[in-house]
């Protein structure tokens, strides 16, 4: 999966206040085992991966909207948005920052953590 041509790119310094940015956010919003995979060096479609759960789809819903509103006013662009309609999975492209929303019976079945550790244990934040 590729970083969408319309998402920009975040000069260095603004990688990780957007990475602070979406982990505060997450926390706010009592997200459920928020994990996140450094992907810098390791991978080209982003600097960061997060993954984290909500309760239930309502949940997982407002956290992504919340986060996209965040974004948009913190660093003036809006982020790719999928997966929104059933909120059992959403896709939050932020350009250097990739956010999975998952329902826990969702995202144990697909396991990105797994998939993405690169080897390495993920690290809780």
């Amino acid at each position: 999966m590729a970083t969408s041509p319309n998402v920009q790119r975040t000069p260095a310094d603004g990688v990780e206040a957007l990475h602070a940015l979406v982990m505060t956010s997450l926390d706010d919003d009592q997200a459920v085992e928020t994990v996140s995979i450094p992907l810098a060096g390791k991978s080209s479609i982003a600097d960061y991966m997060v993954v984290a759960s909500g309760r239930s789809t309502r949940q997982v819903a407002s956290m992504a909207t919340k986060l996209a509103e965040k974004i948009k006013a913190e660093f003036g662009r809006s982020p790719r948005i999928e997966g929104l309609p059933t909120a059992d999975w959403v896709l939050i492209d932020a350009g250097d920052v990739i956010i999975h929303l998952f329902r826990p019976e969702v995202r144990s079945f697909y396991n990105l953590e797994r998939m993405w550790s690169f080897g390495e244990t993920a690290g809780q934040a």
